[in-house]
């Protein structure tokens, strides 16, 4: 029986794990059976989950991809991939969607949506990631008016961050055509501290809704401080007295 190079045949990141078990060494992989998933019989595929699964938790432990790196022999994208995949996080469908973040409040990983969200659709990873730095407390989306919130980008003089008149009216203007063709639109995302709320995400969305006479709209709330939470439950209790919070 004639032999193959393994790097001719396997994925690199693959090939690393071999390697940690044999190396140098000729060995025989047996057919498969074709009545049975790839890895069943050998437990590899039972093995990628619980690797994966120790990735994902050593990243909610604090572990940076450079660490988590080292530990697994994987490249950076193989880590960030398993950190944020949208299909092995218990088999949640991921859309970036008000349904969607619902579901995955309602399982406990309301976290997850936002990050699977900042980091695709949402094109914030400076957000995301800003997010991971200290414990959060997360309240699954809930209907508040909007007058509450506080856009932090726009063409005003006044904004956080500054955009172009014509570009942002163009940028309001599809917003609101989405809107009005699909309602289940991604909840805004919103910071409350010392009293008062700061809009992070869903600004065009914000701005959108006014235009079209929009008074209400599906929110999540972002609360740091025990206090600021207790602050939050005794103003605004009301609104979210269905919701989960969730710490993260």
């Amino acid at each position: 029986m004639g032999y193959r190079n393994a790097q001719e045949i396997f994925p690199e990141d693959l090939l690393k794990q071999i390697q940690r078990y044999v190396s140098g060494e000729t060995i025989y992989i047996p057919a498969r059976e074709e009545r049975k998933a790839w890895g069943e019989s050998s437990g590899y595929q039972r093995y990628i989950r619980e690797r994966n699964d120790g990735i994902r938790a050593g990243y909610s432990a604090g572990l940076s991809m450079e660490e988590l790196m080292d530990k697994y022999a994987l490249s950076y994208d193989s880590i960030k991939r398993i950190v944020y995949t949208r299909r092995e996080i218990e088999m949640l469908k991921y859309s970036a969607t008000l349904s969607s973040a619902k579901a995955y409040a309602e399982a406990g990983k309301l976290d997850a949506w936002i990050h699977l969200y900042l980091n695709s659709e949402g094109h914030n990873i400076p957000f995301s990631d800003g997010l991971k730095k200290f414990d959060r407390h997360y309240i699954s989306p809930a209907l508040f008016p909007i007058s509450l919130f506080k856009r932090c980008t726009g063409p005003e003089p006044e904004m956080k961050y500054r955009h172009d008149p014509e570009w942002w009216d163009i940028r309001v203007a599809e917003t609101e055509k989405h809107i009005q063709a699909d309602p289940d639109m991604p909840p805004l995302i919103v910071h409350y501290a010392e009293g008062e709320f700061e809009l992070n995400d869903g600004n065009h969305r914000h701005k959108a809704y006014e235009n079209l006479g929009i008074d209400k709209a599906w929110v999540i709330i972002w609360i740091t401080e025990d206090s600021e939470l207790d602050d939050f439950l005794a103003k605004y209790g009301e609104y979210v007295k269905d919701c989960k919070i969730i710490r993260r």
